[in-house]
């Protein structure tokens, strides 16, 4: 394995280091340090995805006749560390890195035409119809279901756990559009205008006390058949090839390493002493970093196998259950750092919008929240379990 980036490939890393000195605001990385839940809103990461927009950089992953930046797995990968060193809001996935690759992949020409630019520029918010109530990981037990009816598809079921719906435009989902003996079979992906009449939402507030995700209810809506995604009842298909996008689709340890240090600095500013000079929270740190070392050594292993034209297999599930672990674990620190201002709450939201100063200090206000919000990121995306059976099964051939 190559450890070292070419003269270019460093080159190239200066570049993008000017341009977020150029274009990232401090508003952008305060709402991003503000923001405790998964996803930052459109209040915070949308200056920054319109510079990337202009740049040419919003979709890296895309190829470049569709608005892709055309780079090699190295450059996406310093990319991508230095947005997560910077601190830049995270841009949402659903639309550039979820359907967007289905739609390019798998879409009609018409589709292709009318989304991508969409997505690119950001005109569409996307959210994700895949989770339903009662069914936890076993996706293919979903119930929602879409009746063919002429040049439409009428649909009918709820969606749960879906994130931003309350901001979103467009849904992307699954649906059972047959009921065959092998449930995977009978499942299409369908395109949703979000404004269709039939469609509501309902609100879940978060234990982290955000209103991130929620149950969206389909009662009687009509989607044009010209709106579903390649063939019908191939939607698993689909589905599996976004799954490899979700699960895969970011390098992680260096957000988790600025996170750290934003951490350590943090207890360098105890002004008190309480915790500086605890030894065993200098083990725990430690440890962590110990941690975010190794995961940066499976980033760039990954690297250079896709560098090589290897595929990864499963690493991309080493990489989403270590980087989920070690993200709990500096924010099960953060709130032991800060003792009993971890019982203070702050009710209101967003963090970053508070027209009257809170009575924690800034730099604790997200600590405790973050620390809720993230008993949620071993569960989405694919719970550590899953991953647990996709390593013991494909890396260990149990």
């Amino acid at each position: 394995m190559d450890l070292s980036f070419s003269k270019d490939e460093l080159a190239f890393r200066d570049e993008v280091r000017d341009f977020i000195a150029k274009n990232l605001t401090e508003e952008a990385r305060r709402g991003q340090r503000l923001t405790p839940s998964a996803l930052s809103e459109k209040a915070v990461f949308g200056s920054w995805h319109a510079a990337l927009y202009r740049k040419g950089w919003v979709a890296p992953y895309w190829p470049k006749e569709y608005g892709g930046a055309g780079w090699t797995p190295a450059q996406r990968y310093i990319f991508e560390s230095e947005l997560g060193l910077a601190g830049a809001p995270r841009l949402l996935p659903f639309g550039i890195h979820m359907v967007g690759p289905v739609i390019i992949k798998f879409g009609s020409q018409v589709q292709k035409d009318y989304y991508l630019p969409r997505i690119l520029s950001g005109e569409d918010y996307w959210c994700q119809g895949y989770s339903e109530p009662g069914s936890g990981s076993d996706l293919a037990s979903l119930k929602t279901k879409a009746v063919r009816d002429g040049d439409h598809y009428v649909v009918n079921g709820t969606k749960i756990w879906t994130t931003h719906a309350h901001f979103a435009d467009r849904m992307f989902a699954l649906v059972r559009t047959a009921d065959t003996p092998k449930r995977q079979e009978g499942i299409s992906f369908l395109l949703i205008d979000m404004k269709t009449k039939g469609i509501s939402t309902r609100p879940i507030i978060t234990i982290g006390g955000d209103h991130e995700v929620n149950q969206v209810f389909f009662d009687d809506v009509h989607v044009p058949v010209e709106n579903r995604v390649g063939e019908e009842n191939k939607g698993w298909t689909y589905a599996k090839y976004l799954l490899e996008f979700e699960r895969g689709a970011g390098f992680r340890a260096s957000g988790l390493r600025r996170e750290l240090k934003e951490l350590r600095e943090l207890i360098a500013r105890d002004r008190a002493g309480s915790v500086a000079g605890d030894e065993s929270l200098a083990s725990r740190l430690s440890e962590i970093e110990i941690d975010i070392d190794a995961l940066e050594m499976i980033e760039l292993k990954l690297l250079s196998d896709v560098q090589a034209g290897r595929n990864p297999g499963p690493v991309s599930s080493v990489l989403k259950l270590r980087g989920t672990e070690v993200f709990q674990a500096i924010t099960r620190l953060g709130v032991d750092v800060i003792g009993h201002n971890a019982l203070v709450w702050e009710p209101r939201r967003p963090l970053y919008g508070l027209n009257e100063p809170a009575v924690l200090p800034e730099e604790e206000l997200a600590i405790l929240p973050a620390h809720l919000d993230g008993r949620a990121h071993t569960i989405f995306g694919g719970t550590s379990e899953i991953q647990h059976e996709i390593i013991a099964k494909q890396m260990l051939g149990l």
